[in-house]
């Protein structure tokens, strides 16, 4: 069985490819009539649309091959699909289940509630650090007594909050978080009268940004981010440039996020012209037929643990962000991309006919709504035509987790103690 299962990937993976195939193989390859008729007749209404065929870029795979293609194999600007390597990169850097550790420790020793010494933070690269992590973690704090920090709040290492690349900046707001100022805790008294709402930390020193963690006495609090498969969701759902920016910058940069990703769907590093993580930028190319092989791999890569494409991107008729206004057939799973002069959409449709079918759809031009328009008819002109898989297989619907809200470690132990 296992044998049998991996020649069946690696033949799906070849077609994803597009690489030469022998007998039965090569048959499946030629093109459904009825999709590539389809694709022609979509390029011709969005070449209409203000440029001439080759600016546009469409790949259409089943399992049993390619079905569909114009331009297919072109690098052209894939703006957010550019997210789709980054989150392939990801997966398979840490694993869907990984979780990023922020680390509190103490300088000093903690008597009545009063820290002897500095607050340290180490960053773990948590690309969703948000408010709500912050307020928890300071109840996390309050929860062992500390009341009074007498040093500075130290940052050190990758901390990134509220999606803000800017470590000085996030550092600061972590600080207006856990010890506000006079003026904020008397506006927070007036909404609430609920002590454990009212109360903060107070901490006298400034905060202070450093290289290298400095030693110290005692571990407080380890909080843990939400698993990488879900940061990916929120990253995908609501095509997050500074999420996207952040995962790259903890994979190494660019270059190795383009290497990971690579290697994960069994490329050349050459077919990923990428710049950044987040697609910023027309500099950032895939070909239609690259997206589709990323897209597959980040599914082979997240079955084993139980996951689906579906927990790591939008699906349509289920999630808002940037599909909220798209006409797309439902149970679509999919990515948007936009920039000024370029509309881009890729996924997965799950058709009785076909099966699951990945496509990638590559446009250029101004009239970014009228390729948007033209993008969702061609997929419900395909769904017409091949049918809906009903229901929707098992090994495409999204899980549902219970929410994870206790996230926050309560440690405090010393050095001398192990633990």
């Amino acid at each position: 069985m296992q044998l049998i299962t991996h020649l069946r990937v690696s033949i799906v993976g070849l077609l994803l490819l597009g690489l030469p195939m022998t007998g039965r193989t090569a048959a499946a390859r030629r093109p459904d009539p009825a999709a590539q008729s389809a694709v022609e007749q979509y390029v011709h209404d969005v070449a209409a649309l203000g440029r001439a065929p080759d600016y546009h870029g469409v790949w259409l795979q089943a399992e049993s091959g390619v079905l569909a293609e114009h331009q297919g194999t072109v690098p052209l600007p894939a703006a957010s699909l550019t997210k789709v390597a980054t989150t392939l990169a990801a997966l398979q850097t840490w694993g869907p289940t990984h979780r990023f550790v922020t680390l509190v420790d103490a300088t000093g020793p903690i008597q009545n509630g009063v820290l002897w010494g500095d607050l340290v933070v180490q960053g773990g690269s948590d690309p969703l650090f948000v408010m709500e992590d912050a307020l928890a973690l300071r109840k996390a704090l309050q929860e062992l007594g500390l009341k009074r920090v007498t040093g500075k709040l130290i940052i050190s290492g990758p901390f990134f909050m509220n999606f803000s690349m800017s470590t000085t900046q996030s550092a600061k707001l972590l600080k207006e978080v856990l010890s506000p100022t006079p003026k904020a805790r008397s506006r927070k008294r007036q909404r609430s009268t609920t002590p454990s709402e009212s109360a903060a930390l107070s901490i006298a020193g400034p905060v202070e940004l450093v290289s290298f963690c400095p030693p110290t006495q005692m571990s407080l609090v380890r909080h843990r981010s939400l698993p990488v498969s879900t940061i990916l969701k929120r990253m995908n759902v609501y095509s997050n440039n500074p999420m996207a920016n952040m995962f790259t910058v903890a994979l190494g940069g660019p270059m190795a996020m383009v290497q990971q990703a690579a290697r994960a769907a069994g490329l050349s590093a050459a077919h990923l012209q990428l710049s950044n993580g987040s697609g910023l930028g027309p500099e950032n190319q895939l070909s239609a037929q690259t997206v589709c092989a990323l897209f597959a791999a980040i599914h082979r890569l997240v079955t084993p643990a139980k996951l689906t494409v579906a927990d790591v991107f939008p699906v349509a008729g289920l999630d808002r962000g940037t599909i909220r206004r798209r006409n797309l057939p439902f149970y679509t799973i999919v990515k948007t991309g936009s920039l000024r002069q370029v509309a881009t959409l890729a996924g997965v449709i799950l058709t009785r006919t076909h099966g699951p079918v990945w496509f990638a759809l590559l446009n250029q031009g101004e009239n970014l709504w009228g390729f948007r328009t033209q993008q969702d008819a061609l997929l419900q002109h395909l769904i017409a035509q091949w049918g809906a898989a009903e229901p929707p297989p098992a090994a495409f619907i999204p899980t549902h987790s219970e929410p994870d809200s206790a996230r926050n470690d309560i440690l405090v132990r010393t050095k001398a103690h192990g633990g």
